[in-house]
């Protein structure tokens, strides 16, 4: 049985969303403090990062976990610099420079959520308005790196619409991909869970802000975000 404000919960986020991208024109055509294009780029980033973090306590409640277990802690994680790469540097002094002060060669990474479970981080979410196979790359170096210090991390793509082709925009219970992804990923260590909130593929040309192009957000597609995001939680 679900938890008794789950329904509400999702209808929470259904407005928010509702608010934002129908308001989100007007903000940004009459605000003198930022570019239009930016304030959009934010506010959609913002939007899909705070649905994403609903998501995961809708989840956690819904499997009936103690909420003072979930955490959302921020901190940078310290990627340490690979010893065969300094093996590998034909200067002796440069080599001998470098592991004189090894502890200062590090690279500070973190990504959009840190989802933490009694203080171990446990799911890393990247939150994006949409995706393309460009950022995708990106994506994937990032959740490589922080594999190296958290083998046991478990990660996904939380996106509003989705620009990677294939199938991933028609939210149906098997997705297949598409040719492109699927070979991306293939040099990759890493088991990505996509999560697509809108159907239909990305238009540049069709902004989902404005009025004729808006796409509603569905209660369905929220419940099947949840149901991967319990997967990933239960593990």
């Amino acid at each position: 049985m679900s938890y008794r404000g789950k329904a509400k919960d999702i209808k929470e986020i259904i407005n928010a969303y509702e608010f934002l991208i129908k308001g989100i024109e007007a903000d940004a055509q009459y605000s003198k403090d930022r570019a239009y294009g930016g304030i959009i780029r934010a506010g959609k980033g913002k939007l899909v990062e705070s649905i994403a973090k609903s998501l995961v306590e809708i989840a956690w409640k819904d499997m009936k976990k103690d909420i003072d277990r979930l955490s959302f802690s921020k901190k940078a994680v310290k990627i340490p610099i690979n010893r065969d790469y300094i093996d590998k540097i034909k200067s002796p002094e440069i080599k001998s420079y470098i592991k004189e002060n090894i502890t200062d060669y590090y690279y500070d990474l973190k990504t959009d959520i840190h989802v933490h479970i009694d203080d171990k981080f446990s799911l890393a979410i990247e939150c994006k308005a949409y995706t393309e196979n460009a950022m995708l790359k990106r994506i994937l170096v990032d959740f490589t790196l922080l594999k190296q210090v958290h083998p046991d991390l478990k990660f996904a793509l939380i996106q509003l619409e989705s620009q990677l082709g294939g199938d991933y925009c028609e939210l149906k219970d098997i997705t297949y991909g598409s040719t492109s992804t699927h070979t991306l990923l293939s040099y990759f260590d890493v088991e990505l869970n996509i999560i697509t909130l809108l159907t239909g593929e990305r238009k540049v040309k069709k902004p989902i802000h404005k009025h004729r192009y808006y796409k509603s957000l569905r209660e369905s597609s929220l419940i099947k975000a949840l149901d991967t995001i319990k997967g990933l939680l239960k593990s």
